[in-house]
């Protein structure tokens, strides 16, 4: 057997996973490890390469190339059944369920069981957000056609990806008890790890759907401080008045109080920027896209000598900006370049959002 693991695969009593097969006579040959290592060591973007200290062989599906993302050949010749267990954070762009998705295709046609050990979404799993990815537009970001905010689980999106792909795979799901699409990850009585060096708190995994973009552009999402993607700044930012249009604008569920921090890695590192602090006020009825949009657009109308869009490569993939990979396609990037309000942008996704929500309806497996 073999596992698709991280630090997140534990069990109700808190025990990796692996050592839960292993203690009870499974004959685990190897695990392999999603981007930022088996216990989250690696910031994003980074390379993992040896990993030490295991009773069995670790092998990486984030290395320097895009080969890497599927594991390498061989390493599946002994293995009868594979077991994908890590905590997701429900937003099309966070990798751990396009490893899922790309491990499933690379076993597709073999005799090769792949099973997935199913965990709450923790943004439940009713609200749909966001555009769907167009074709064209994939990359690591961007494997699933579907809305950044999916609402779904990583079982139901493999049940999902097996079909859109038609994809020959042995899939079997192991169901959770007791989660309700209603639940946020604070409902559900669990406790939170971390899945990646970033997603520090479930907070975090709420306004991530939207404050991602800001890796698209030139102004710090928060990495390198204590509270990524809830802080985002640059040098040219005034926190005061920048935070108090944003207040202005009203948007569902969060306050942006202006502040300075200094990141020690990252974009501006070692430098004192002005920014905000977003805070959620109402967990229910935050749009985490939404919010992420609307504060992008505001810098661009405000410091458009200043602000840009990256165009660098991004996750091995140099056709597109990075912006444009997150958001799915060109369309937000170029309404904001274009002039366009806030609502209008907002409203171009809204057909997106309720095609998805019919398209999902029979791979959802929980009430």
């Amino acid at each position: 057997m073999a596992l698709v693991a991280n630090q997140t695969s534990v069990t109700a009593g808190r025990e990796y996973s692996w050592d839960a097969f292993m203690r009870g006579g499974i004959d685990l040959r190897r695990i392999f490890s999603p981007e930022h290592g088996i216990f989250s060591t690696e910031q994003d973007q980074v390379a993992v390469q040896t990993q030490e200290g295991m009773r069995c062989e670790i092998v990486s599906l984030y290395g320097d190339s895009h080969s890497s993302l599927k594991p390498p050949a061989g390493s599946l010749d002994d293995i009868d059944c594979v077991v994908f267990d890590i905590q997701d954070v429900g937003a099309r762009y966070y990798t751990y369920v396009n490893t899922m998705a790309l491990f499933m295709e690379s076993i597709a046609g073999n005799d090769v069981e792949f099973m997935v050990l199913d965990r709450p979404n923790p943004l439940g799993g009713e609200t749909v957000e966001g555009p769907v990815l167009r074709n064209g537009f994939e990359s690591f970001v961007g494997v699933f056609h579907i809305p950044v905010r999916h609402g779904m689980t990583a079982a139901e999106l493999a049940l999902l990806y097996r079909d859109a792909h038609r994809l020959d795979v042995n899939l079997n799901v192991v169901a959770m008890r007791g989660w309700r699409r209603t639940m946020m990850y604070r409902d559900t009585g669990l406790q939170w790890i971390p899945p990646s060096p970033n997603m520090p708190t479930t907070t975090t995994a709420l306004v991530y759907p939207g404050m991602c973009m800001l890796e698209g552009t030139c102004v710090s999402e928060g990495r390198g401080t204590t509270y990524p993607f809830l802080v985002f700044g640059a040098p040219f930012v005034e926190p005061e008045a920048f935070s108090g249009e944003l207040n202005l604008l009203d948007l569902p569920g969060v306050f942006f109080r202006p502040v300075r921090f200094k990141p020690v890695f990252n974009k501006f590192a070692g430098q004192a920027i002005g920014g905000a602090y977003l805070h959620v006020l109402d967990a229910s009825a935050i749009r985490p896209f939404l919010t992420g949009a609307a504060v992008i657009k505001k810098l661009y109308d405000w410091y458009g000598g200043d602000f840009r869009f990256l165009y660098d490569v991004y996750e091995f993939n140099s056709l597109h900006p990075a912006f444009d990979l997150l958001a799915g396609s060109a369309k937000i990037r170029e309404m904001i370049c274009g002039g366009e309000t806030l609502a209008a942008i907002a409203d171009s996704w809204r057909p997106d959002e309720e095609q998805f929500s019919e398209n999902r309806k029979p791979y959802l497996r929980y009430a």
